[in-house]
């Protein structure tokens, strides 16, 4: 009778011991998890019930809240909508923050370590807690016109994105994705109401929710001539050197021709390199990408940023936007050596070369900045709920310097050249020295090309004032011609507003 008993009173208190684990389990270890969980009604009405701070571009609330008379004291709303969905994200009542509201999360509610001073302060005066503001460095100017503009390009794309950035400093002067979304309708109290409006975003084939300028991998076409050109540049080539072109060239490895787009384009068979580039030389910079190995053109490429899987927009001392790596692609045989076609493709920006159009603007602005890169972001400044405290200003960082200033002055002159003499006209600003390169990027054999253009602005004392890239998915015809104009216009719009205020 004891033995049962005993074997009962062990089996017990196992029990209370693995109760009592998993207590200590949830309170100490899982605290924080169902704290913030998204299904914690508590932590919802708690969240809701102090007034999250407004996120400002150029001085004016594109995120703000509103008090309400519902369980949820206020309501998060976007007067910008689709403009700034983007960079802004959505706060949901019941679906993942995304955006600046996820990455500055802590600091708009309020709950920041950086914000105890604010809320002992209220405590004594009785006054109701606040979240923080974040000001992001965009110019409302140039984040118009970037959505404008592609929103309502001519050639009909429906897929596309725009980037600029300050050279000097890497703030993001605008960041705009087509198609965008209205993320008013993701904040709604209602959770039915919301969790649809999320649902129809998420399944549309046009993936709206898609941050194209920061997530989108694309063939760049021409505009990776630049890479080329400076990996040249530093083996012994200049821009008077002439190298071999002609109207079309056959790789030693391949049957496949490569030809220029049109027969005008460098026939002749040596050209400098000047020419290539202002004319965009197919068969040129194919010859020059082979005479310089793969090797070379990969480590330039890694040196602008390709390969990079870490890189952040947001707030420079933490974690922002997320963004995929750019990457130049195997040029190799399945033995190892060098694919000499493959190599070729890649050499203008195809093959399996792809890269987003953040890459393109930081390619760029580093050309414009005397070959120094600047880590691109987009939180200027925190301040307190009340504005007389500021807790962070963004100091500008120096990414990598990928070239030479010497490099980065022979680059611009050839930019130069292809807006004053070449493809990229359309992007020329009265009164500014603007350069810039074009790029046509095969899609698919059933789909149109890809349009490119990457650019910089120069005021006449050369100081650099923006670095563009446009990227018109499935433009086709035109497409480049439009992605420069398009681009024209954001550097016009950032000249007269250079944001980060």
């Amino acid at each position: 009778m004891n033995a049962p008993l005993r074997r009962v009173g062990v089996v017990v208190m196992v029990l209370f011991g693995l109760l009592f684990a998993n207590l200590n389990w949830v309170q100490f270890q899982k605290a924080d998890e169902y704290r913030t969980s998204d299904y914690n009604g508590r932590v919802q009405v708690a969240d809701y019930k102090r007034k999250r701070g407004n996120i400002e571009a150029g001085g004016t609330a594109v995120a703000t809240s509103k008090e309400t008379t519902g369980k949820l004291k206020f309501l998060r709303t976007y007067p910008g909508g689709a403009e700034y969905a983007h960079v802004l994200g959505y706060k949901p009542v019941n679906l993942a923050d995304k955006g600046i509201e996820q990455v500055e999360d802590d600091f708009l509610a309020g709950n920041s370590d950086q914000l105890i001073g604010d809320r002992i302060k209220d405590m004594f005066t009785g006054d109701e807690s606040g979240g923080g503001n974040v000001l992001l460095s965009l110019s409302k100017k140039a984040q118009n016109a970037a959505y404008n503009q592609l929103r309502n390009n001519q050639v009909g794309a429906k897929r596309g994105a725009a980037i600029a950035i300050d050279p000097r400093t890497g703030a993001v002067q605008a960041l705009v994705s087509m198609p965008s979304f209205d993320p008013n309708p993701l904040a709604s109290h209602t959770g039915s109401e919301a969790a649809a409006a999320f649902n129809k975003l998420d399944q549309d084939p046009a993936e709206p929710l898609k941050n194209r300028a920061l997530a989108e991998t694309l063939p760049p076409g021409s505009t990776f001539k630049i890479v080329v050109a400076a990996a040249a540049l530093e083996n012994g080539v200049t821009k008077t050197t002439q190298i071999p072109a002609g109207p079309s060239w056959t790789p030693p490895t391949s049957g496949t021709p490569i030809s220029n787009a049109e027969q005008s384009i460098c026939p002749q068979p040596k050209v400098t390199l000047l020419t290539a580039v202002t004319d965009s030389c197919n068969t040129g910079f194919a010859q020059l990408g082979v005479r310089l190995g793969a090797d070379t053109i990969k480590e330039k490429a890694r040196q602008f940023g390709f390969e990079q899987e870490d890189l952040t927009v947001g707030h420079l001392g933490k974690n922002g936007l997320p963004t995929a790596a750019s990457r130049t692609g195997d040029i190799q045989n399945p033995d190892g050596t060098t694919d000499e076609a493959a190599l070729a493709q890649s050499s203008i920006g195809q093959n399996n070369v792809r890269m987003t159009p953040l890459e393109g603007a930081m390619i760029v602005s580093a050309i414009a900045n005397s070959g120094r890169q600047m880590r691109p972001y987009l939180v200027q400044q925190l301040l307190a709920p009340d504005r007389t405290t500021s807790y962070y200003t963004a100091k500008p960082q120096e990414l990598r310097q990928p070239v030479e200033p010497q490099v980065a002055a022979d680059l611009r002159e050839m930019m130069v050249s292809v807006v004053q003499n070449g493809t990229g006209r359309k992007a020329a600003i009265s009164g500014y020295t603007v350069g810039g390169k074009t790029g046509t990027a095969q899609s698919a054999p059933d789909r149109p090309d890809h349009g490119w253009f990457i650019g910089f602005a120069l005021d006449k004392n050369g100081t650099p004032i923006s670095a563009v890239c446009v990227m018109l998915e499935q433009a086709g015809p035109g497409g480049s011609g439009e992605a420069a104009r398009i681009a024209g216009q954001i550097m016009k719009a950032a000249i007269a507003d250079p944001g980060g205020r």
